[in-house]
């Protein structure tokens, strides 16, 4: 499903994992990350969260980084978008953060309707390893 979403985002070109890599980081002993499933009633996955912990020296609790939302086209409009993120939100008393791509008007609607709002004032940044 990373690669759905890749392809939904239009950054196929950035998807550059290990297979056996990616399951260490996600299911070995020290998970780097977590995923919450959304499955449909026959039990297939409808979508992902995939999540990790962080810490608000402000509020003195940990939070939520919430990398990725993805939900597959047949399966959008369904719930399972707002099921995940109020899994995700029972996990914690803290902040549930993420970014959303600019042009993303369907998610955007849906997180300005749980009541999220964007976090003026801040720019993102990325350092990427040296080649």
């Amino acid at each position: 499903m990373i690669g759905e979403l890749a392809a939904f985002e239009r950054l196929e070109h950035e998807v550059c994992f290990d297979r056996a890599e990616l399951a260490a980081h996600l299911f070995g002993p020290e998970p780097a990350a977590h995923v919450l499933l959304a499955e449909t009633a026959d039990g297939s996955v409808a979508g992902y969260a995939l999540w990790y912990w962080t810490f608000s020296t402000f509020l003195g609790r940990r939070g939520i980084w919430l990398e990725d939302l993805f939900v597959r086209p047949c399966h959008r409009r369904s719930g399972y978008a707002r099921a995940l993120l109020g899994g995700l939100r029972d996990r914690t008393d803290g902040r549930v953060e993420w970014a959303v791509l600019d042009w993303n008007e369907p998610a955007i609607a849906l997180y300005r309707s749980l009541g999220a709002e964007p976090v003026g004032g801040w720019a993102r940044y990325r350092w990427l390893p040296a080649p």
